[in-house]
């Protein structure tokens, strides 16, 4: 997306990266939370004010003067990245930091809305796509507790999605069934960049049901109010998490020994 400046915020020469693990070569004079040779992770975001409401009521990942790690800056792919010492997060033991880098964009991601709207564990949850954001959620959610339905354009996944935590799979282009599982789920999470037919989606919602996405997609949810204030349903999305989410997403996948799927390049 920064790449070809698709969200018109990308500054030339761009060096990306946004989902880092390395070690803290040098803090500043004030940092002492953290010290050399820490292993730590970096996200989307690399500071916030601390000064605002939202970053003194713990939600620094909606600070309106957040700064983005590879927005008018170096990221991860550059030799250093630096950031404000609030956001660089240190991994807890048992955390393989080889592995650990796609979490801090998306795994909390997907994470935080768990924890933002309290998903439960007797909830019946679906992932609307599989791919990288949602290959997290579905091992998140699973372990979270959850049944959990993944969606997917694509039959020939349906092994694939089992095998990381889904209870069910339901092909999303097909809406006989969609409307075979209507008024069944408490939480939808959609992944996506793409349209789909969104009130069928809403129809897949039980009373109180939330469809969240953290997928930026193309054209406007459709959202028909009287079938949303009929069954107090919502339609909702969030950024990313703020540093104490993000330590609580890696003591969670430490404990359950979760991980993103990786390849690994060696130079």
């Amino acid at each position: 997306m920064l790449m070809n400046n698709e969200w018109r915020i990308s500054a030339y020469p761009l060096v990306p990266g946004h989902e880092v693990v390395g070690r803290i070569a040098r803090t500043g004079g004030n940092v002492q939370h953290r010290k050399v040779a820490d292993t730590v992770g970096l996200g989307w975001f690399s500071g916030s004010c601390m000064t605002c409401d939202q970053c003194m009521s713990g939600s620094h990942n909606l600070c309106g003067s957040n700064e983005q790690t590879m927005v008018r800056r170096f990221g991860g792919f550059a030799d250093k990245v630096r950031c404000n010492a609030e956001w660089a997060v240190l991994l807890p033991p048992g955390l393989d930091a080889r592995k650990a880098g796609p979490l801090f964009c998306g795994g909390i991601t997907v994470f935080n809305p768990i924890v933002e709207f309290d998903v439960r564990p007797t909830d019946h949850v679906g992932v609307i796509g599989i791919g990288g954001l949602g290959h997290l959620a579905l091992q998140f959610l699973n372990k979270w507790g959850c049944e959990v339905t993944a969606f997917t354009t694509s039959d020939g996944k349906r092994d694939e999605a089992l095998a990381m935590g889904a209870h069910h799979v339901v092909n999303s282009r097909d809406d006989s069934q969609l409307e075979a599982i209507a008024g069944s789920l408490n939480f939808i999470l959609s992944t996506v960049n793409a349209d789909l037919n969104w009130p069928l989606f809403l129809g897949a919602l039980a009373p109180k049901g939330r469809l969240h996405t953290v997928g930026v997609i193309p054209s406007p949810i459709p959202v028909p109010a009287f079938a949303v204030i009929s069954r107090q349903k919502g339609v909702s999305g969030s950024p990313l998490g703020s540093p104490a989410t993000i330590r609580k997403m890696l003591e969670f996948c430490a404990r359950h020994q979760l991980a993103p799927i990786t390849e690994h390049f060696f130079r």
